[in-house]
């Protein structure tokens, strides 16, 4: 198996992980996801492992079974279930601490529902663009105006752009559009954006990137998930096609969805200041971010980012970038 079952990355890692089963039993597993956290055996089949996977989250609760050809907590499985458009709420305190202290030996478990039927969070959308991406933004954004009531973009430019005219789906006055110069720093830009959030969460997107009307309709249920385990920041798959090909950088997964007060780090790659507690977040995988690429910019672009930010530009991410998805 190159890549993981669950969550598609290939960070497969050694390990020496312990799961305890409900009836005292124990299993120890050789591989890990360092992305997701899944455990297997080394001879696993990826298919066998999905096919288990899915068979056991059907039903209204999920209780992994020593039988099972893999192993996860419930940390893992509230991840693994969002693949399938499912939620997990934990059964017991016992559970709860596990969810909230990853990852646990604890064998994952917890009932099931559909994301669909939650009770939905307040979401806002946050754009990023420069003064040239703004049009095209505004015309794209009728398609979100079935999930959230809020847009704010802000505009790398020094001076205000013009008010938007009325957006197709949204009430007066919630699209609003603010300037601000990016200064090479775009976790200051991030930060900029957070501060135009109206709901208790937002999600940034580029002006190169989308989110999918089937995908963007379940984050108001991922907020009410978030808000049950504590989380600051979930993750989403990032698709990247150069020149429409899907990249090997992949499942490239970006946070985006944070709470409104929380603060990004880092002048280039930024990531969301968690205070470096990890289990403040988590990876969903009901869907992905798209993001549209040129080779021209994927040439040019780490050399940008490491003219901003020396040593941090990732110029090995060039080549990845530039090669085709292998499974």
């Amino acid at each position: 198996m190159r890549r993981c079952f669950v969550c598609l990355a290939d960070t497969l890692a050694p390990t020496r992980r312990h799961i305890v089963y409900a009836d005292g039993r124990q299993r120890v597993f050789p591989i890990v996801c360092a992305s997701c956290g899944v455990v297997f055996e080394e001879e696993a089949d990826h298919g066998t492992c999905r096919t288990h996977l899915v068979q056991a989250l059907a039903g209204p609760t999920f209780n992994l079974a020593p039988e099972a050809p893999y192993g996860l907590d419930v940390y893992t499985l509230r991840t693994a279930a969002t693949a399938l458009g499912r939620g997990i709420r934990t059964l017991c305190e016992a559970d709860r601490a596990a969810l909230l202290r990853p990852h646990s030996e604890r064998a994952g478990r917890g009932e099931v529902y559909d994301l669909a039927s939650a009770r939905p969070g307040k979401v806002s959308l946050g754009l990023l663009c420069r003064p040239g991406d703004l049009d095209a933004v505004l015309g794209g954004l009728a398609g979100h105006a079935a999930w959230t009531s809020d847009v704010a973009i802000l505009v790398d430019a020094p001076g205000r752009p013009p008010a938007p005219a009325s957006i197709a789906g949204f009430p007066a006055g919630a699209v609003r559009i603010a300037a601000r110069p990016l200064g090479g720093d775009f976790a200051a830009q991030r930060n900029a954006l957070q501060d135009l959030a109206r709901s208790p969460w937002m999600l940034q997107l580029d002006a190169d990137e989308d989110l999918p009307p089937t995908v963007a309709d379940l984050l108001p249920a991922l907020v009410d998930l978030a808000e049950d385990g504590e989380i600051l920041s979930i993750g989403l798959p990032r698709h990247n096609r150069v020149d429409g090909v899907l990249s090997d950088v992949h499942p490239d997964v970006q946070y985006r969805l944070a709470r409104a007060g929380l603060r990004y780090r880092g002048r280039v790659h930024e990531r969301p200041d968690l205070g470096g507690d990890w289990r403040r977040s988590f990876i969903a995988l009901h869907g992905a971010i798209e993001h549209r690429l040129s080779r021209a910019h994927v040439a040019a672009r780490s050399r940008r980012y490491e003219a901003m930010d020396p040593g941090r530009g990732r110029p090995e991410e060039e080549e990845a970038l530039l090669r085709p998805y292998r499974p």
